[in-house]
């Protein structure tokens, strides 16, 4: 349904209410006028997984070692299938650990999403269906060899249930599998519901665009996700491509992902930025502030309404304050980026949002980039009276020069005051981040 159509059923006495996870586009769209100072927030409930558990801010803090799920890296896909069908044998070993630590036994689901092509779907499966087959002859020349592998993986994650006996529940069970392409809607109509609720202990299911969005998969237990992109990825797509989100709090634990370490690492970057825009919306200082890099695009740019949405390349500034000279004893004496990060929050209030110091803190945690806080400004005297007051200035505040960035400074904050004693901070990022913000 067109827009125009839609906003023809409005009228001037309708309401339009819209749901979404995934509200960048509809902000820097301005989809039917909406705006962001009425958006409402709804938390998960409890037993939801979500961005927090799959992409945590600290993950280099904890490492993959203290995710609550299991994570398989992968440095590339190799086109031999070998790495699906390791997946596939974890996969399997964690049904069979999962229902034999349980009261009831229940079927789960295994996503593969590694293209939008369908002959790339065929290639998926056929990889599994060569897995199933050999694994169902056991005078077969790859059983002995695909059964030890299992029995290794086995062995290596559960002390407490033998891996022979895990082994032993899979070869078992191994004709209690279903495999579905799901390419189309009528795919999706066809066999939708067998993929949704597994039917089949080991249920397969390889798709593309059809199972990207809209889609929940219940006792979802595994994903395979190699689909790249060899531009930019739009935020608001991966975000809505994560199906493992969801209800897994009961058997999360068992629950894995493989994914190769690039895809992962923008991946978890779309997910922080993201976190940070609806920071920025529940900081109650005007529009959200979309994040943007040369990897990864807040929303496709014909989605853009350019008439309202400023693309400002790095340089982002706050609510006004009332200047305090102990902002010049920070710059002065505190060298450690951290301890400025805590100093200026303590001092400037909502004059250094949280989402901005979430986000300095979560990369200078990899203590490979540093952070250079400049002494205080005063305003530039060609300035009109009202930019003056406002301290605001089309052009920019911040010159970085090549020595400001000695010890890999990327980071960069300075205070701007004007006459009356009235304050701004300013941050600049100086590298490939763009910060998109509606105006209107």
């Amino acid at each position: 349904m067109s827009q125009t159509l839609i906003e023809k059923i409005i009228g001037s006495t309708g309401h339009y209410i819209g749901v979404t996870a995934t509200p960048a586009r509809l902000n820097l769209n301005n989809t039917l006028n909406n705006d962001s100072k009425l958006w409402v927030k709804f938390p998960p409930h409890r037993m939801y997984t979500g961005q927090d558990d799959f992409f945590p801010m600290n993950i280099d803090e904890i490492g993959i070692a203290g995710l609550s799920y299991q994570l398989k890296l992968m440095s590339a896909r190799n086109d031999d299938g070998s790495e699906e069908r390791s997946a596939l044998f974890r996969f399997m070993v964690n049904v069979a650990h999962l229902n034999m630590s349980s009261e009831r036994e229940q079927n789960y689901a295994f996503l593969v999403h590694t293209s939008g092509q369908k002959i790339d779907h065929r290639k998926d499966l056929d990889v599994f269906r060569n897995v199933f087959s050999a694994l169902s002859d056991k005078s077969g020349r790859k059983f002995a060899k695909y059964t030890e592998e299992i029995w290794n993986i086995a062995n290596a994650r559960y002390k407490d249930i033998n891996a022979t006996n895990i082994t032993k529940y899979i070869v078992s069970n191994i004709s209690r599998h279903a495999m579905m392409v799901l390419n189309s809607e009528p795919d999706f109509k066809k066999v939708g519901g067998n993929a949704t609720n597994p039917s089949s202990l080991f249920t397969i299911v390889i798709g593309g665009n059809i199972v990207s969005r809209g889609v929940t998969f219940n006792n979802l237990l595994g994903m395979f996700f190699t689909r790249d992109v060899k531009n930019k990825l739009q935020q608001d797509t991966y975000i809505q491509r994560a199906r493992m989100f969801g209800s897994r709090g009961k058997y999360l634990r068992h629950f894995e992902l493989t994914i190769p370490t690039p895809l992962f690492t923008d991946w978890h970057r779309c997910f922080v930025y993201h976190r940070l825009a609806l920071d920025s919306i529940e900081s109650g200082l005007g529009s959200p502030v979309w994040i943007a890099d040369k990897r990864i695009a807040a929303v496709a740019s014909a989605s853009i309404d350019r008439s309202t949405v400023d693309l400002d390349k790095g340089e982002m500034s706050f609510s006004i304050f009332d200047y305090d000279p102990k902002i010049d004893e920070v710059a002065n004496n505190i060298n450690d980026p951290a301890k400025i990060v805590d100093a200026l929050a303590n001092l400037l209030g909502d004059g250094f949002p949280e989402y901005l110091q979430t986000f300095l803190r979560q990369s200078l945690s990899r203590k490979t980039v540093g952070l250079k806080l400049f002494p205080s400004g005063n305003v530039f005297p060609k300035m009109s009276p009202l930019e003056k007051e406002r301290i605001e200035r089309r052009r920019g505040f911040l010159t970085i020069r090549e020595a400001d960035r000695a010890g890999n400074n990327i980071h960069f904050l300075r205070v701007f005051k004007n006459e009356a004693g009235k304050a701004r901070l300013f941050y600049k990022f100086d590298g490939s981040v763009s910060f998109i913000k509606n105006l209107k």
